[in-house]
């Protein structure tokens, strides 16, 4: 990683503790290490030298750590390779809803609340959490399919729904579209995005044609919804689905299996790993922060607004709340300035009051001269008149560096897309 000081780094955890004993799957990371590279110049990457940073290096990896992983792209410097642990190819199934048949279009709502069940409280449709938190459903408008890793269940869970709900003539409606033991099917979801034999490209991905960028809504806000609120009632799951024009179905890509997959030293907020799901609300919808919000989330402290939005689905100019009433929606009306001054800025939202301190506080130590300064990435909407000034450190020494090392980067479209898979 290059570093706004002109270092070139790379670092990693050395030390882990067990945390069974509390929940996690997974060790607790208690120390990272890194190292600087000491002949900057050497464009050779075979000839590069990791040596101890300087003792002036000033940055501590622990804290970069912390932020690479969920604090967003764009703001602490420029990711040139990362290390993923993948798992192994599970079965692959896709399950597709069929409302084209004039027969099983009037079956489109029993099937929403087949999913909004499988996913956010399967033990209604006697799944196991494990085999629910193996799928997953874009939501949007209308519905989407239902992509799964693992064993077939989903037919099984869709027949015993409609048992319950004496709709037994729809079992049809349901189609177990890709099964991946056939040799005609993909292995997986990537597979199924690639273009056909007889396409242009084949194996390639489909561009969707978009020339333009998406000027989003202001006053959009994709919330998480906590799996907590969603197990106080079945009611709240009929809440979801009934809201009308104002929201898109919701977006299920979630499961609380992800609290016990945390190092604890990343910056993705709790709400995230505890959510039951993601709701899109759309321009101007008051109701979820003056009815939803203060049901969902715990809002008696003033001094800390929850993480509520989730931040791949942000949109330019997004904001939570008003400051003086958190349950009153910023007015779409008011000016950026206004907006800014007035409301609970969007990554506020998105990380909550803690985590976003921690985050700024990185960003001022990793980047003091904002050589990083992007729309809606951290640090970029400080008030820099009250930040000290800084002298940023001459990189005459690593300008060749930057030149050959992150010739095959695609600089800050790279680290996004690296961090947002975390």
């Amino acid at each position: 990683m290059g570093l706004p000081n002109g270092y070139h780094v790379k670092f990693g955890p050395t030390e882990w503790e067990d945390a069974s004993a509390e929940g996690f799957a997974v060790p607790r990371t208690k120390v990272v290490s890194g190292v600087c590279r000491s002949n900057p110049e050497e464009q050779d990457e075979e000839k590069w030298i990791w040596d101890v940073c300087p003792e002036d290096f000033d940055v501590d990896f622990m804290d970069l750590w912390f932020a690479v992983r969920g604090g967003g792209g764009g703001t602490y410097g420029v990711v040139t390779s990362v290390f993923l642990q993948l798992h192994e190819y599970l079965p692959y199934n896709v399950y597709e809803f069929s409302p084209s048949v004039e027969e099983c279009s009037a079956f489109l709502p029993k099937l929403q609340q087949f999913q909004a069940k499988y996913f956010m409280a399967p033990s209604l449709l006697n799944v196991t959490k494990e085999m629910s938190l193996a799928c997953g459903s874009a939501g949007g408008v209308g519905l989407s399919d239902l992509h799964c890793y693992g064993e077939e269940g989903v037919m099984q869970a869709w027949t015993n729904f409609l048992e319950l709900s004496n709709s037994t003539e729809a079992v049809a409606c349901l189609l177990h579209s890709v099964d991946s033991s056939s040799d005609e099917s993909p292995r997986s979801y990537p597979e199924a995005s690639l273009m056909d034999e007889n396409s242009r490209f084949p194996g390639k991905v489909e561009d969707d044609d978009l020339k333009w960028i998406p000027h989003g809504q202001i006053g959009n806000c994709n919330v998480l919804v906590p799996q907590p609120w969603v197990d106080e009632s079945e009611e709240n799951i009929d809440i979801l689905l009934s809201m009308g024009m104002g929201m898109l179905l919701p977006y299920y890509a979630y499961g609380v299996a992800t609290s016990s997959f945390s190092d604890q030293a990343n910056s993705l907020p709790q709400s995230l790993r505890d959510a039951a799901t993601m709701a899109s609300y759309l321009a101007g919808y008051n109701v979820f922060w003056s009815d939803l919000f203060p049901k969902m989330y715990d809002i008696s402290d003033k001094t800390m607004f929850p993480a509520v939005f989730q931040a791949n689905h942000a949109t330019f100019g997004v904001a939570g709340p008003r400051k003086d009433d958190w349950t009153k929606m910023c007015p779409p009306e008011w000016t950026l300035e206004e907006r800014k001054e007035k409301c609970i800025s969007g990554q506020e939202a998105i990380y909550g009051t803690e985590v976003l301190r921690r985050l700024e506080a990185i960003k001022l130590a990793v980047d003091p001269g904002f050589m990083f300064n992007c729309t809606d990435c951290i640090g970029n909407n400080l008030d820099l008149a009250k930040t000290p000034e800084v002298e940023v450190p001459p990189v005459e020494s690593v300008a060749a560096s930057f030149a050959s090392t992150y010739a095959a980067a695609i600089f800050a479209t790279v680290l996004y897309f690296c961090l947002s898979l975390f």
